[in-house]
């Protein structure tokens, strides 16, 4: 039954190509059609219009571009909303977005024309490129490969070191962030078990960069995106190619705000590798095209072998399948691969990613059965908008009944929310007994000092005339004032309300009852998890 329906696509897409062109099929790939009036398996033109309206709609999301390539074409192409709410600009197939972690593929293939090229391997040692690479153990630091850079089991946690990356700019360079990393504890053993992670990609990114002699935005620019005539960025932005960009936002304190330390002004950032890369869909939808074929792009330029595609495909590390996957996609495996997530979804394997910044959103996913891509970029931070387009496009082309996941998933938010909001209006819920007195310990000038963590570097807790507030040295935006909390614990409030991650911090004491520093953790359990405040222990300095 899967073969016939997957030879029924083929014919009719080999059918609709002959049609289209005189020459070969594969040099028309790069003509997009954008006011395509026959269905695209089952979903329209006017339909895919529908439901991208419907999502930018529903999920407090100013724009969205969707692209979509099958068959070795382009299939649609197209932007919704706006861009740019203050001055009503919208969004086109050309419009530039922060792609964040679906970057982390372009590492890989980085990694991979190095292979090709036989200047490294994926199992070459980390330190026999960059000697100074250390890990918190010795032996782990000895037998750490290039292959483990990219596949998330380290043994750090999840999100570990990220504040050395985020809020951005965050005033780290890469060649602190991989000091540092020996400072970093494990939680579990290497190998052993997923934990997503960033900081490892950045020296994934450092690795192209010495072993081709140039730095990774040079190498990803001159050996992927101009050979692809892609109109992307990975490192700095000429002035004259930022007129058409997205502004991040997010639903902040009850209404949609710009996230300004998120936008794009042409500047080259430390976090580049893990998810720095700047595109439109017109350019992802070559860059799909390019994986489809085997490291082939739609003008012919061979940019690394299959091969090394396959190779980037091969399942590493186990992930877990969660109960509504099961329920939504009848999954029955999820892996991550080399800069890939891999699953099942009906049958067909699936390899994509996302990636998630504060403000802006991508969704990348390809199901090579079909020959399909589809690629989702949003200036939102609400995840209901690329999710609800990509099943809806998915489900299509997958031949499964059709569904309104706008409507789906913006029910299951607002089922959250009233969840939430019971559990925090029940006095007995479990775990919800810590309500705190607003009173502290001690006067608030005992609280005050100089304070060093390993890797997150000096901050200070001053007193003044409004009390205590925190401030980061490296981390410039980490500022905010501290509320008394109960006991000698406090409330961060940080001035950057859009962070969405006020933290808890405890001073701790030594056996005098002298303060001796501090640890913190997230007041909001589901804030984003690149907050990483629990790997912090910060120790008084003296005066």
């Amino acid at each position: 039954m899967r073969q016939s329906k997957f030879f029924r696509q083929f014919v009719a897409s080999a059918a609709l190509a002959t049609t289209m062109t005189a020459g070969p099929a594969y040099a028309q790939a790069v003509q997009p059609i954008t006011n395509a009036s026959e269905p695209i398996s089952g979903l329209s033109a006017s339909q895919l219009k529908t439901i991208a309206n419907g999502a930018v709609e529903a999920f407090d999301t100013p724009g969205l571009a969707l692209g979509i390539v099958q068959g070795g074409q382009v299939r649609f192409v197209d932007g919704f909303g706006q861009r740019d709410i203050e001055r009503a600009q919208t969004v086109d197939a050309d419009t530039l977005f922060r792609i964040a972690s679906t970057t982390k593929a372009f590492t890989s293939a980085a990694l991979a024309i190095l292979v090709d090229e036989g200047i490294l391997h994926w199992d070459d040692k980390v330190i026999d490129t960059l000697p100074g690479f250390r890990m918190s153990d010795v032996w782990v630091t000895r037998e750490f490969t290039i292959r483990d850079l990219l596949t998330h089991r380290s043994g750090l946690g999840r999100g570990a070191g990220d504040l050395m990356l985020w809020p951005e700019p965050s005033g780290f360079t890469r060649d602190e962030i991989i000091f540092n990393l020996r400072h970093l504890k494990p939680v579990t053993s290497f190998r052993s078990r997923y934990a997503y992670d960033n900081l490892l990609y950045i020296v994934a990114g450092e690795v192209v960069a010495k072993a081709s002699k140039s730095t990774w935005e040079q190498f990803v620019q001159t050996r992927i995106l101009t050979p692809l005539q892609m109109k992307c960025f990975s490192g700095k932005i000429p002035k004259s190619k930022l007129k058409n960009v997205a502004i991040p936002y997010g639903f902040i304190e009850g209404k949609i705000q710009a996230i300004p330390r998120n936008k794009i002004d042409g500047s080259v950032t430390a976090s580049a590798p893990a998810g720095g890369l700047v595109c439109n869909v017109r350019g992802m939808n070559t860059w799909m095209l390019t994986m489809l074929r085997g490291g082939v792009g739609p003008n012919g330029q061979r940019i690394f072998s299959e091969t090394e595609r396959d190779e980037m495909w091969k399942s590493q590390t186990i992930l877990g399948v969660s109960a509504s996957e099961r329920k939504l996609d009848n999954t029955h495996f999820k892996t991550y691969a080399l800069g890939w997530r891999k699953e099942d979804m009906h049958g067909y394997e699936v390899i994509s990613h996302t990636g998630t910044l504060s403000g802006m959103q991508a969704y990348l996913a390809l199901v090579p059965e079909l020959d399909l891509g589809v690629i989702v970029l949003n200036n939102g931070s609400n995840y209901g908008a690329r999710n609800s387009v990509m099943q809806s496009v998915l489900k299509a082309y997958m031949g499964q009944p059709e569904q309104d996941w706008v409507g789906y998933y913006a029910t299951r938010q607002k089922e959250a929310m009233e969840r939430r909001k019971a559990l925090a209006s029940n006095d007995n819920a479990p775990g919800d007994d810590w309500k705190g007195s607003g009173k502290v310990l001690r006067p608030l000038t005992n609280y005050a000092g100089l304070y060093l963590d390993p890797w997150f570097g000096k901050v200070d807790i001053a007193h003044g005339e409004n009390g205590l507030r925190f401030r980061s040295h490296k981390s410039k935006n980490m500022v905010g004032s501290l509320e008394p909390f109960d006991q000698n614990t406090f409330i961060v409030r940080w001035d950057n309300r859009g962070f969405g991650a006020d933290a808890y911090a405890r001073f701790e004491t030594d056996f005098k009852g002298v303060i001796s520093g501090i640890t913190m953790r997230l007041v909001d359990p589901n804030a984003d998890f690149s907050f990483d405040f629990q790997d912090l222990n910060f120790t008084r300095l003296g005066e």
